[in-house]
């Protein structure tokens, strides 16, 4: 059977190194332009929410989330109706960096998916798509401290 999370793993890597690389401009390190987008995308928004969105940890969204609250990309707010939950969103300055991410997001779907015909680009997807389905089973269960079964 062909490699292929080693090739998804690659593609990842390759991708979010050059996004690292590139926002820097914007004072943004590791990732944390995945926070910005969803955050954009979905103002309000409460962190174990976003936990499954972007499909980390816990305590690396934590970490993330302190890191642009100091830094003036988003900020936390409390519920009118429950004090224990802080909900998120966007500053300005957070706004202001969300079209920039996003038309470097849109330059690499491009670069990605060149020479591929229009079928060949839905098709990837929902492949892709079907694969993450299945490995969130696995992530889902892990993250409850459950063990996988090879």
């Amino acid at each position: 059977m062909k490699q292929i999370l080693r090739e998804i793993g690659m593609i990842a890597r390759a991708l979010d190194s050059i996004s690292n690389i590139e926002f820097k401009e914007l004072d943004l390190t590791k990732g944390q332009y995945l926070y910005i987008v969803r955050i954009c995308e979905n103002p309000g928004i409460i962190q174990e929410k976003l936990v499954d969105l972007i499909k980390v940890d816990r305590s690396t969204a934590t970490r993330a989330i302190q890191k642009l609250e100091m830094n003036g990309f988003i900020e936390k707010k409390e519920d009118p109706h429950n004090k224990k939950i802080k909900k998120l969103f966007p500053t300005e300055k957070g706004k202001r960096a969300y079209p920039f991410i996003i038309r470097e997001n849109e330059h690499s779907n491009a670069v990605a998916l060149a020479g591929f015909s229009e079928q060949e680009a839905a098709l990837t997807f929902d492949l892709l798509e079907r694969i993450r389905k299945n490995v969130e089973k696995d992530w889902e269960s892990v993250k409850k401290g459950n063990k996988r079964d090879y």
